[in-house]
């Protein structure tokens, strides 16, 4: 992706990132997720774990969700300006899901001479569940 192109002047309340849609997702993603984290947990690739575990089937690892809701707001700000970021999963995501990633600025202010945003963040599944939600400071350089 394309270097941030904030500009403090032009921010305002409201202003949205551009929407971005994940999926579908596959136990090959959640794998190969996996490999990468360390967290080799089964409920997440075999299904007859998940089963045993009382679940249809695997589920998405929340943290790789976490991880495209992060990029998110580095690519709309920078990996560099990032001050903040936390997140809170409401649903499972599930092999076949969509989610669409959105954010919006709910605050814009100075402290200290720095240029400040705050973001409200959301990961949607295609049936409408929230599956994640995030909020995140970032510094706006000039």
């Amino acid at each position: 992706m394309s270097s941030p192109t904030v500009v403090w002047e032009d921010l305002e309340v409201g202003d949205t990132m551009p929407p971005r849609e994940d999926g579908p997702l596959t136990i090959t993603d959640f794998v190969r997720y996996q490999g990468a984290s360390g967290d080799m947990n089964p409920i997440h690739h075999d299904t007859a774990f998940a089963q045993a575990s009382g679940f249809d089937q695997p589920f998405a690892v929340g943290m790789r969700q976490a991880g495209v809701l992060a990029t998110c707001v580095t690519d709309w700000f920078g990996p560099a300006n990032v001050r903040r970021f936390e997140v809170r999963w409401h649903s499972q995501a599930w092999p076949g899901d969509v989610v669409t990633y959105r954010g919006r600025i709910s605050n814009v202010y100075q402290r200290d001479g720095e240029r400040f945003a705050d973001l409200e963040l959301a990961g949607q599944r295609q049936t409408g569940d929230l599956h994640i939600e995030g909020w995140a400071t970032v510094v706006v350089p000039d």
